[in-house]
């Protein structure tokens, strides 16, 4: 009976660090870029974009469609970023909890 409490007693101050952790992702900002930096996207840890800045040379009619999958490509890599943050995070959180293995949270 007393691991049951132990592990109530876990979970409950595991939802509560979630909860900090959820709030948290909100103040992480991550940048990704492409086309060598040309094209930048900011945003935050769970995927809101923030900013966007584009080289003016890359402001040319002809070549929208690059300047498009760039811009594709940046956020691509912010979005990465994002979730690799995300994850470093829950693995601090999840630390010492006997999950199984390959158990991902949040469920």
């Amino acid at each position: 009976m007393r691991d049951l409490m132990g592990i109530m007693k876990q979970a409950q101050a595991m939802q509560e660090k979630m909860a900090n952790l959820q709030s948290e992702m909100d103040e992480i900002e991550v940048s990704g870029a492409s086309g060598g930096g040309s094209v930048r996207v900011t945003m935050t840890a769970k995927g809101q974009m923030k900013g966007v800045s584009i080289d003016p040379s890359l402001m040319v009619a002809d070549e929208r469609e690059i300047l498009e999958d760039l811009i594709v490509a940046a956020c691509n890599d912010a979005r990465g970023k994002a979730e690799a943050t995300m994850q470093e995070r829950m693995a601090e959180l999840t630390k010492g909890l006997p999950l199984p293995p390959g158990m991902k949270l949040p469920f």
